[in-house]
């Protein structure tokens, strides 16, 4: 395993470790204004949230790791302290990415990367129009970690207003990831696309308590032919079946159908009731036909 020692490693190494290793982040597309009213547009994926009352939001506009100097984003928030966050979708990307071109100072990003700017509600930096999630900011605090090239500076920001387009929402009014098509930032050059077989959803386990690896029958805990992302999910039922789960009426069409199959592969067959979510009877399944082999 490559181990790197911020203390000893060169500061590339350990930026390129960070950045290639945490992800994928999002991005913020950070509008600002600076003291004289110039608009101001740059990306960070130093970028997250932090709580939803008060909804708070964090970036950061890292010291320039090869000469040590700011971008222009960090003295306008100190300056006028108020900033929109613009989430980045694929069909901007490209955009985002010239507005990260080292412009001078007063060049407006908007009319640069072709964006349009949309007066906001409760600050004075501008929306982007094209971007369907916006985050009006009051800056609250900004913190320093270090004087050196690559130091962070950490933007504290409480939103004081979302915009979000109808058009990426579902049928319950929440944001549908696939009508969004967000993306995220990974190592070097590479961005994730946040749609299609990118996305996969876990149930949270907040309203049942699995089991656990431990309580799981020893046979299946030592099958090299489940994965540990397989055992997991059975590791997450509620309770270990018991013999009156185990009555033919009781079983379900699925496991029926499988005990029925001549030369069917058992585990193979467990393995795709648990990818289609029928992780009980893959379970079932799999004990019955362990008992079967007693």
């Amino acid at each position: 395993m490559l181990t790197i020692n911020p203390k000893e490693d060169t500061n590339q190494e350990v930026h390129q470790a960070i950045l290639g290793g945490i992800a994928p982040r999002p991005i913020a597309f950070v509008s600002t204004i600076d003291k004289d009213g110039k608009p101001n547009l740059s990306p960070f994926s130093y970028f997250n949230a932090f709580g939803a009352n008060p909804p708070i939001v964090i970036f950061s506009p890292a010291r320039r790791g090869r000469d040590n100097t700011h971008k222009h984003t960090y003295f306008n928030v100190k300056d006028v302290p108020e900033a929109v966050i613009n989430m980045v979708t694929f069909d901007m990307v490209q955009q985002v990415s010239l507005a990260s071109s080292d412009f001078a100072k007063g060049e407006n990003e908007f009319e640069k990367a072709g964006f349009t700017m949309l007066k906001s509600e409760t600050v004075a930096p501008f929306r982007v129009k094209e971007s369907p999630v916006q985050l009006e900011c009051k800056v609250i605090q900004v913190i320093e970690t270090g004087d050196q090239g690559g130091a962070g500076n950490l933007v504290i920001c409480e939103v004081t207003r979302i915009h979000i387009d109808e058009d990426i929402l579902d049928y319950k009014g929440q944001i549908d990831p696939n009508l969004a098509d967000f993306v995220g930032r990974m190592g070097g050059n590479y961005y994730v696309r946040t749609m299609g077989d990118a996305l996969f959803e876990i149930p949270k386990p907040l309203s049942v308590v699995g089991i656990g690896f431990d309580k799981l029958p020893e046979f299946i805990r030592i099958m090299r032919e489940l994965s540990q992302a397989e055992k997991a999910q059975l590791a997450g039922v509620e309770r270990l079946p018991n013999d009156e789960d185990f009555k033919e009426e009781k079983l379900s069409v699925y496991v029926q159908n499988g005990l029925k199959q001549k030369g069917l592969n058992p585990t193979c067959y467990s393995k795709d009731l648990i990818a289609n979510g029928k992780v009980w009877d893959a379970l079932i399944f799999l004990i019955i036909q362990h008992n079967l082999k007693k």
